[in-house]
């Protein structure tokens, strides 16, 4: 199956014509038809508090890093096209996570030679010797890949490369004296080098994508890697090409165990359809990750296990260097899905990043969960709350009156308590009669999201339907929901993140009231309404 970065030739070339100005045909899928003027597509598209670029394409989130006050956010960016093109790595900062300034472009491509996904390490120790001794170096380690090779049919079109820095992240300098540190070893897709420093072997780590598997290399000096080990064939989901791992040890919750994450994102085979991350749970020896036996038979019932159920959360990674006193892992995710992502109705700029999120890892008996939650810093831009002990009904039950609430920022927490084996069904409305509904069917033991009334959709097949959901254990009798909500996108934290469900949508008009509807009755306590006040993100 294609990839997105495997894209055909046809997308190849209509990437090219746009540099040059020519307009592709439309079997390129290359733009949607516009059907807002820019302005109003910025009043009713750009997020408040989501990353997106000025201008331009944007996909996987790369390199990312804390250093020197800043959290630095790396990502896959085509600036002259709103479609795949020649790939950069574009470049923004943040103080909070929350409010992002778009910086120059970080890595250009050199003709036909595109930069790739990646990581990029704090190198405290110099073990590179890539740093002058004013600054610490930061290494960044990318896929270079080679269209020339692609058009010729060859296998061997991607290697790694690094790039430094001397400045904190801000300018780089290709290391052309010593790439490719990672050679092609006959693998057509090798890429998304996640490299971290493994603190209890002493060594830098890399976990590589092989095609249907994840390489393990080694190194002290992040130029020269020993292969170590490979992991994951005919393990978890393989309905497409495996993509951007990370790999991290983390502690578990409440406890002094530590476990070794692997996330994987894969495309096609997502948990509803298209791109999606799945994770796994183990142990590290500073060679072979070996799945936890618990976690193993998790997989094997459930197929695999994901770190969201929703459609628009993929090549989810993690933040390298957060500080220790800190104590938090942190990720975040590109917000659509490769099925639709270069049709949806924006042409300035096409995509968004998903909130990040903390990551945890609880232990229930003896079954490990990856569970995340909004960053806490979401909390520094609330301007209005408000606060319902309890309310109760049948039928249909307003949670927000028409209008009292602007629902294009907000956060949204609830419990539902002495739930039956019934449809637990919110719904987000507008007056144009546009809705979004999610929820609980606790009749067949899953969560939801339908988008299929919530506006524009008839830029995709695959967009509204089928309904995503997310199967649960059996019954539930109470449950908590935390929901964001940020002009074109919902996502939804269950039971404090023990699953998470993330989707966009193109409303023509703004969500204005929220509603909860069942034929039980419905108990709602703990319902915390915040409106948010983030000003743009750039």
């Amino acid at each position: 199956m294609k990839s997105k970065k495997h894209l055909p030739l046809a997308l190849y070339s209509a990437a090219l014509l746009s540099i040059v100005g020519l307009k592709p045909s439309s079997a390129t899928a290359q733009t949607a038809a516009v059907t807002v003027s820019n302005t109003a597509e910025e009043q009713m598209y750009r997020p408040h508090f989501h990353f997106t670029p000025k201008k331009g394409w944007m996909n996987d989130p790369n390199g990312m890093f804390f250093a020197n006050g800043y959290y630095h956010l790396f990502y896959q960016h085509y600036p002259d096209g709103n479609t795949w093109g020649p790939m950069h790595w574009g470049h923004a900062i943040s103080k909070d996570l929350i409010k992002w300034e778009e910086q120059p472009i970080a890595l250009y491509p050199d003709k036909d030679k595109y930069i790739f996904s990646g990581s990029a390490v704090v190198d405290t120790q110099n073990t590179s010797s890539l740093g002058t001794g004013k600054t610490t170096p930061i290494v960044a380690i990318y896929t270079l890949h080679d269209m020339t090779k692609e058009k010729a049919g060859k296998i061997d079109v991607e290697q790694q490369d690094i790039a430094f820095s001397n400045d904190n992240g801000f300018t780089w300098q290709k290391f052309e004296e010593g790439n490719p540190v990672v050679k092609n070893p006959g693998i057509r897709d090798f890429r998304d080098p996640k490299v971290s420093w493994d603190e209890t072997h002493k060594q830098w780590i890399m976990a590589l994508a092989a095609q249907d598997r994840i390489h393990f290399y080694k190194s002290s000096n992040l130029k020269n890697w020993e292969f170590a080990s490979e992991f994951g064939k005919n393990i978890g989901a393989h309905g497409g090409v495996w993509e951007c791992p990370d790999f991290f040890e983390i502690k578990v919750e409440g406890t002094k165990e530590t476990k070794w994450i692997l996330i994987v994102n894969l495309n096609p085979g997502g948990p509803n359809g298209g791109s999606g991350v799945q994770y796994f749970v183990g142990d590290f020896d500073g060679k072979t990750f070996t799945m936890d036996a618990s976690f193993a038979e998790r997989v094997n019932n459930e197929k695999a296990v994901w770190a969201d159920y929703g459609k628009d959360n993929y090549a989810g990674v993690t933040w390298n260097n957060v500080p220790t006193s800190d104590g938090r892992r942190l990720f975040i995710g590109w917000m659509s899905n490769w099925e639709y992502a270069q049709q949806v109705p924006t042409t300035t700029w096409r995509s968004s990043t998903t909130i990040p999120r903390e990551l945890k890892l609880v232990k229930k008996g003896n079954h490990y969960n990856l569970v995340s939650t909004p960053v806490k810093e979401i909390n520094n831009y609330v301007s209005k709350t408000i606060k319902a002990k309890s309310k109760t009904g049948k039928g249909t039950l307003n949670l927000i009156e028409n209008g009292k609430v602007d629902l294009t920022q907000a956060v949204v927490s609830l419990d539902l308590k002495n739930l039956k084996q019934e449809d637990y069904s919110f719904t987000l409305s507008n007056a144009n009669g546009e809705s979004l509904s999610f929820g609980l069917n606790n009749k067949e033991n899953y969560l939801f999201v339908d988008r299929s009334k919530a506006g524009k959709i008839d830029f995709s097949d695959k967009f509204a339907l089928p309904v995503s959901k997310a199967f649960l254990e059996g019954s539930q009798k109470s449950t908590a929901f935390k929901i964001i909500l940020d002009k074109t996108s919902i996502e939804i934290f269950y039971n404090n993140g023990e699953k998470v469900m993330t989707e966009i949508f193109f409303l023509n008009k703004p969500f204005t009231s929220l509603s909860v509807t069942s034929k039980e009755k419905i108990e709602v306590n703990n319902l915390i309404i915040q409106e948010l006040n983030v000003s743009k993100s750039h």
